[in-house]
């Protein structure tokens, strides 16, 4: 492992890393004010197993041959891509067919379930090359290649990355619900929130399109 001062550095880097807003923030930020905190935390959850993923694929060199290849980059952009937009689209018009039928002042019921939003939080961070892109470029800064046991390493460090990234997230879905419970009795501010949650999502996934690929 990195020596003391160095791992100090790596920690100060991905702690500032986690808490600079990003898509997994905005993402979770997202959810979070479509169906509440508890879907926000899932998703947290699951976009921190989905980073895990990235990790384990780095540590066997999975990820550095997908970017490798334009062809397999562009693809699994897209896949992700799509995901999202569509995840956007789903709430937007969720929110949109519940103003047809709410009173005001009803509550809403949470847009998809802490279940699918964990599930969906996996797959969105699963299938976004740019996390695999951070951190094979990050990551190895930081490994000691004399120590030896360099995948090792790679995912001890990426696991500390993850894990600061999943409680900044966290973070994040309790301020979003305090805004979202502010709306409370509200049955047509929460229905704008969703919509708006739903617009972030479908931007999201055409940034994602748009991504280039990173060279290596």
């Amino acid at each position: 492992m990195p020596d003391l001062t160095q791992f100090a550095l790596y920690f100060a880097a991905a702690f500032l890393l986690a808490i600079t807003p990003g898509p997994g923030i905005f993402y979770v930020a997202a959810r979070t004010l479509a169906g509440g905190r508890a879907e926000g935390i899932a998703s947290s959850f699951g976009t921190g197993l989905g980073g895990m993923v990235h990790v384990l694929a780095g540590s066997l060199g999975v990820s550095a041959i997908v970017l490798a290849s334009a062809e397999l980059f562009t693809a699994l952009k897209l896949i992700g891509a799509l995901y999202l937009v569509w995840l956007g689209f789903r709430t937007f018009q969720s929110a949109r067919s519940e103003a047809k039928t709410m009173l005001e002042g009803e509550t809403l019921s949470p847009a998809v379930g802490t279940g699918r939003a964990f599930r969906e939080g996996v797959l969105v961070e699963a299938l976004n090359p740019k996390t695999a892109a951070f951190f094979l470029a990050f990551i190895p800064q930081f490994v000691n290649l004399g120590a030896g046991h360099v995948a090792l390493q790679f995912m001890v460090l990426g696991f500390i990355s993850v894990t600061l990234n999943t409680v900044a997230d966290v973070v994040v879905a309790f301020a979003a619900s305090r805004i979202r419970q502010g709306a409370a009795g509200r049955a047509s501010t929460i229905r704008r929130l969703r919509k708006a949650s739903g617009g972030a999502m479908i931007a999201l996934g055409m940034g994602l399109a748009i991504a280039k690929r990173p060279a290596l």
